[in-house]
């Protein structure tokens, strides 16, 4: 009688499975904080992505880019944020055609509440980790990801 053969152990499949677990787990923790705040991952994500650029602010062509979404998108993000007035269209100095995207005192302030937002859904997700290991997994996942942006966003 044949049996089936058992296949070995897929050892980066499983890696890719705990990753895509990770994420889902990082994603439901970090909307469970910005709940309070008011705010959704994306518009998380266009608000400190807008901080970035300091005192220029960028065209929405520009957050389309560096999200590498459809500007479409960015529209939409934007539109949540400035009607929550934590953002602002302004016109470009240079060229009445253009666009830029700048944040108010309340999305400055929003920004504030987001650090802490995501300083707690770190901890809730690095909780099991020992400092050792959590530097251990910082190194892990910069040589799969990148360095951290020095801003943080």
């Amino acid at each position: 009688m044949n049996t089936p053969a058992v296949s070995a152990p897929d050892p980066d499949g499983l890696l890719a499975e705990q990753l895509l677990r990770l994420t889902r787990r990082l994603h439901r923790i970090q909307k469970r904080h910005l709940e309070p705040v008011g705010i959704t991952p994306a518009q998380s994500r266009l608000l400190r992505l807008v901080a970035h650029f300091g005192d220029a602010p960028p065209r929405m062509a520009d957050l389309a880019a560096r999200l590498e979404v459809v500007p479409r998108a960015v529209t939409s993000l934007v539109d949540g944020l400035e009607a929550a007035g934590r953002v602002r269209r302004v016109p470009d100095p240079s060229n009445r055609r253009v666009v830029r995207i700048e944040l108010t005192d309340e999305g400055r302030a929003t920004l504030r509440e987001l650090r802490s937002a995501r300083r707690a859904a770190a901890e809730d997700i690095l909780a099991p980790l020992t400092v050792e290991q959590r530097e251990v997994l910082g190194g892990l996942l910069t040589a799969l990801a990148g360095p951290v942006p020095e801003s943080g966003c």
